[in-house]
């Protein structure tokens, strides 16, 4: 049965910034018909609160460090938590909005989001709909209708980015550099670019690969 529209949304703020969970508390706990039940500072402490809370909604940062929001998710569909998420971060790479769709996000929202947007948002998801706003929605279409590199892909293409040749990369992977050409072709085509360079740039900027230094 839907919730009647008298009761409060129960809302669990998961964020490794105190201000930004102290921000939000104060923000959304005056708004009519929302409530703040609690927050968290990590994935972990989130995980071990819903055992004991019963929070409607989750704002959940993406980057924090041990559990980020993507594991966090991942796990709260392991453990079968029906509780719904809208994803609250910084950052909008084309990876970073796909992985948190496909783990079961309800909604995509930018930290400088006004507060209007972000309290419709919450009554959407609460819903049971999806909230993508609309610059990033036609990105998430982008991306989900590229090809996804495979798992060796991914790997040779970090290689290229760290400036391995096809040989010294066949050398590493034990595959001959024949081979290595054939996957690096493979991604200049997926990532629609014209070249190893180009790919390594796109792949960079996409989230779909880091680079340490």
């Amino acid at each position: 049965m839907p919730k009647q529209p008298d009761s409060n949304i129960r809302i669990l703020i998961v964020d490794d910034h105190p201000v930004v969970r102290a921000g939000l508390t104060s923000m959304l706990g005056a708004q009519p018909g929302l409530e703040v039940v609690g927050s968290a500072s990590s994935g972990e402490e989130a995980l071990a609160m819903l055992q004991s809370h019963t929070p409607d909604l989750l704002l959940l940062d993406l980057r924090m460090p041990g559990m980020n929001g993507i594991d966090t998710l991942l796990a709260m569909k392991r453990l079968g938590v029906s509780t719904r998420v809208i994803v609250l971060t910084s950052y909008e790479t084309d990876e970073d909005i796909y992985r948190a769709v496909q783990a079961g996000t309800g909604g995509y929202l930018l930290k400088d989001t006004s507060r209007q947007e972000m309290v419709e948002a919450i009554r959407i998801v609460h819903a049971g709909k999806r909230y993508i706003p609309r610059q990033i929605a036609s990105r998430l279409a982008e991306r989900m209708m590229r090809s996804n590199l495979t798992a060796r892909e991914l790997e040779i293409l970090k290689m290229v980015a760290r400036g391995l040749t096809n040989k010294q990369i066949g050398k590493a992977l034990e595959i001959s550099g024949n081979t290595v050409r054939n996957h690096v072709n493979s991604i200049i085509e997926k990532l629609e670019v014209s070249d190893r360079t180009e790919a390594t740039t796109t792949a960079i900027q996409r989230g779909l690969i880091e680079v340490d230094g």
